[in-house]
């Protein structure tokens, strides 16, 4: 892979590139593109930037204050496979063309200054994250919401819902049950050979691809890995998983949603997220306290534990990630940790004698989040529980189902609903204004967008459950 503007200019000349596409992040965390014939791209574009019109970007500039430029980063440089015409994919970061400075609502820019804040207090130089991010494959959806109507259908040839239905050629079953699509093997299992074209086409554009695996659902519920990376890396690393299997799904006729709860009464999708700080080449989560944590590793804990009411806003931060955080689902809804209790919102992973390997698992986040947000605003609680030493309280190593409603009252909960979570980011912010990584503008902006957009529209509009109940009252 290049590493500079110049091996990025060579790798265009080499493959007679004539379209370079640029990406950047918007907001919410969806990608957005523009295409420049290559005689548009030289060494200046990878300092200056290429301009563009940012005032149709989702939360960001208004129409009188619209120039931006994009500025490509040289690493992130491949050729994507989706394209009849080669063309050659750069992810940039977003600078204001007037100022030179880097945007501060531009979410890849707020991810380098998380990286900046720990290099700055001395505690490390090196944050690795390594998200897990689950999925649904569907054959159908369709979905529409007017004043008079409104409704979802989703299906797959997997849904045990299906197992009644006439089929093409006949039912042959093999439909996996409900919460019980962990690990089935072919036929059951119907995308074997579309997630292994998704693994692979990963590796293609640069991805340091592991695995790939069915999920716990019925209806289509998919995993893949990727090797953990540093900080901005694998936010760049999710963003092209996302995209890579979302286009590989279309041309075999199916699509894909990171949505973290399209169906009810099973399994949601989540994106459990391993992290841990490394400084001169060294791991500093390894210790000699509980689950062979350091001192800093569990006042890293304290502070996701601390903040996490806030810290959802951003790695969950739709109206529907809510669904997924109920219990009964395998969900992290308990804010405490264990090196076990999966049920427990963060979970210290098995890692034998290798220290290299000792890490934490924040269970919370799905992937309808902003990576470059959610990684960063992690890092930010784990900083600040670092520096405050903030205590983590015992480990959650009992069954949670076992405890007595007395004794699991005692054991905080996530919020029950995006506004809740919004509610919390208002009142506890400061760990994330204090090492200048996001502003007090930025933070206004986020719960405003996330209110007039998600939250107070869906207040507006019946549920189709709410005729079941309430009709005939």
């Amino acid at each position: 892979m290049a590493q500079t503007p110049q091996e990025v200019l060579k790798m265009i000349q080499d493959n007679n590139i004539k379209i370079i596409d640029l990406k950047f992040i918007d907001l919410p965390g969806i990608w957005q593109h523009c295409s420049f014939y290559y005689n548009q791209i030289d060494e200046s574009s990878f300092v200056d930037g290429v301009p563009f019109d940012g005032s149709s970007i989702r939360g960001w500039k208004a129409i009188n204050e619209s120039d931006m430029c994009m500025v490509p980063d040289p690493k992130t440089a491949w050729i994507d496979p989706f394209y009849e015409e080669p063309t050659l994919s750069m992810i940039c970061g977003i600078k204001e063309p007037r100022t030179g400075e880097w945007y501060d609502r531009d979410p890849r820019t707020i991810a380098g200054k998380a990286v900046e804040y720990l290099q700055s207090t001395g505690i490390g130089d090196t944050a690795f994250f390594g998200p897990e991010a689950e999925f649904f494959v569907f054959d159908d959806v369709r979905f529409d919401q007017t004043e008079n109507k409104g409704y979802y259908y989703v299906d797959s040839i997997e849904g045990r819902w299906n197992t009644g239905r006439e089929e093409e050629g006949g039912n042959l079953g093999y439909k996996p049950g409900y919460k019980q699509g962990y690990f089935p093997v072919a036929p059951t299992d119907t995308v074997q050979d579309m997630r292994t074209e998704m693994l692979l086409t990963m590796a293609e554009c640069g991805v340091p691809i592991e695995k790939h695996h069915h999920e716990v659902a019925t209806g289509g519920q998919n995993e893949l890995g990727f090797r953990f990376a540093t900080l901005i890396e694998a936010a760049d690393y999710l963003m092209t998983y996302k995209y890579v299997i979302k286009n590989v799904a279309k041309k075999y006729g199916k699509t894909v949603t990171f949505m973290p709860k399209p169906l009810f009464n099973d399994n949601g999708s989540g994106m459990h997220t391993h992290q841990s700080i490394w400084k001169g080449g060294e791991p500093l989560f390894w210790g000699d306290g509980y689950a062979n944590l350091s001192k800093l590793a569990l006042n890293y804990i304290g502070g996701i534990l601390k903040h996490a009411p806030a810290l959802l806003a951003f790695t969950n931060p739709t109206t529907n990630s809510y669904k997924r955080l109920v219990p009964g689902f395998e969900a992290p809804v308990n804010l405490a940790y264990s090196q076990g209790n999966r049920s427990a919102s963060v979970r210290i992973p098995l890692s034998g004698p290798n220290p290299k390997a000792k890490r934490l698992e924040f269970r919370c986040p799905d992937a309808t989040c902003n990576p470059y947000l959610a990684f960063a605003a992690m890092l930010c609680a784990g900083i600040d529980g670092i520096k405050n030493e903030i205590d983590p309280g015992e480990s959650l190593d009992v069954d949670i189902y076992d405890l007595s409603p007395e004794e699991l009252s005692k054991i905080p909960s996530t919020p029950g609903s995006l506004e809740q979570a919004l509610e919390s980011l208002e009142k506890d912010h400061a760990f994330l204004i204090d090492g200048g990584v996001f502003t007090q503008d930025f933070i206004e902006n986020w719960i405003e967008y996330k209110l007039d957009n998600e939250v107070n529209p869906m207040r507006l509009r019946p549920h189709p459950y709410e005729f079941a109940l309430y009709y005939d009252v």
